[in-house]
């Protein structure tokens, strides 16, 4: 089965051709595991050649840059390193159409492009608010320190007797304000402040970094960047006449559970936390269990998921151990790895994958990013085992990505060192990584399931913070 080494999937690229032809935007939609994901490929011409940057609008993504392209009689060859993708295309002038395949991973995946805008008509779920009986605000702030401007939403009480406000953390990728799962159509930080606001709780919540109305760059930011970009949203609500003397509160989403620690004992001064499917065990080994519970779950037979298991660990136990090394020493070990590790696989999947210097060399590439490089190098317990202030931890019992028992059980060891007996750590009974009801936790769910922020999950959290009044 092709790319069972999927790691990360999907995201940037670019092309090139005719400059009268190919200027532009082009659209398609990318089908990875029964997920659609919309693709805009804007094109320009420049020095002779051209640029290009990609946007991924069910990601909250624009212009991921490209850094190369080239036009070669009708075919179009588009490669962006850091990601470790490709792909290459067939112009077809008269139909004004690019046929090719994506490549990325060991992964092949035919790509239509066209100047058509693709449009998804996206039905609203049952628990997206239809009126706003509270205070909206369209806010903005700076992260001074990186030049970042966030841009969010403030919701307050209509009377604006405010006792706690919250600062919302998303997860890992690029997300909008709402947290919004494209391919799935659930927006959980929509539903939940919603909620917290009609429940008199003030609720904070903006575009990462490079998605939406937020400037920065996201090819060269890390976990850490993200919590310098959270301590500046609870600088601005600690600045705001109308919230003084209001607790103010961090709630983090999945790689968001890892940020409010860094925020509550380095950024800045916080009132508590609640993490929502925080990690609570090293990094790389939460992906490793990750991987095993998913791919179980996917139906991947047992000795492709062993084979990955291995060339994973050994990866990402290489990039623990050598922190000194240079960009381009640790991608030729990296390499190395992958071509090494190819001979755990069946036969078959190694005929699928195709030339192994070219997958090692792509899956290496994925994993330079500085982003990873911080991300699979963190241990919570670093910054739990600090963290002086109430916590509230909830997973699900079916979450796959983030399991309850492992993560909880360290939350809780790492806030007991920290001799923090303000805190509950809390399995939800069926609830999977969105805190949705869920049936097996699968990804698959996600977009089958109408529920996006389970009730009763929510009201656990008003409770939690209502009792620290």
């Amino acid at each position: 089965m092709k790319r069972s080494i999927l790691f990360f999937v999907l995201l940037s690229f670019s092309f090139m051709m005719n400059a009268q032809d190919i200027e532009g935007a082009w659209n398609g939609v990318l089908e990875v595991q029964d997920i659609k994901l919309r693709l805009v490929l804007h094109i320009t011409a420049a020095d002779g050649g051209y640029t290009g940057s990609l946007d991924s609008p069910d990601q909250g993504a624009t212009g991921i840059p490209v850094d190369e392209v080239a036009f070669s009689g009708d075919t179009l060859t588009v490669k962006a390193a850091k990601l470790g993708l490709q792909y290459v295309a067939v112009f077809d002038e008269e139909k004004q159409r690019l046929e090719g395949t994506f490549e990325q991973g060991g992964m092949q995946i035919p790509l239509r492009m066209a100047r058509e805008a693709v449009e998804v008509k996206k039905e609203p779920r049952p628990q997206d608010p239809k009126d706003f009986p509270y205070l909206a605000e369209e806010v903005s702030f700076s992260n001074e320190s990186d030049g970042v401007t966030l841009a969010g939403t403030l919701t307050l009480p209509e009377d604006k007797k405010v006792q706690a406000v919250v600062v919302l953390i998303s997860g890992s990728g690029p997300q909008d304000r709402n947290e919004e799962v494209g391919p799935f159509n659930h927006r959980p930080f929509l539903v939940l402040s919603d909620y917290l606001t009609r429940q008199g709780i003030g609720v904070l919540r903006y575009d990462d970094r490079g998605v939406g109305g937020s400037s920065g760059d996201r090819s060269v930011s890390t976990t850490y960047d993200y919590a310098e970009d959270a301590a500046a949203a609870v600088a601005f609500l600690r600045g705001r006449p109308d919230l003084k003397g209001a607790k103010v509160g961090l709630v983090g989403h999945s790689e968001g559970g890892m940020i409010a620690p860094i925020v509550a004992t380095e950024l800045a001064e916080v009132d508590f936390l609640v993490l929502l499917a925080g990690p609570g065990m090293p990094i790389d080994e939460l992906l490793l269990l990750q991987s095993a519970l998913i791919s179980r779950a996917q139906g991947v037979p047992e000795d492709i998921h062993q084979a990955n298991e291995k060339v994973l660990k050994e990866a990402y136990s290489y990039l623990k151990e050598n922190t000194g090394l240079s960009a381009d020493a640790l991608q030729a070990g990296l390499e190395s790895i992958f071509v090494n590790g190819l001979q755990h696989f069946p036969e078959e999947t190694q005929k699928e994958i195709g030339d192994p210097q070219a997958f090692a060399r792509e899956e290496a590439t994925s994993m330079m990013s500085p982003w990873f490089l911080y991300f699979i190098r963190f241990d919570p317990a670093v910054y739990l085992s600090r963290v002086k202030a109430p916590v509230l931890a909830l997973n699900g019992t079916l979450d796959l990505q983030v399991p309850a028992e492992e993560n909880l059980a360290g939350i809780k060891k790492a806030l007991g060192k920290a001799g923090n007996n303000q805190f509950e750590a809390i399995a939800l009974e069926g609830l999977n990584h969105l805190f949705q009801q869920a049936t097996t936790g699968s990804i698959e769910e996600y977009r089958e399931i109408e529920e996006t922020f389970n009730e009763g999950a929510m009201q656990t959290i008003v409770d939690w913070i209502r009792r620290l009044d």
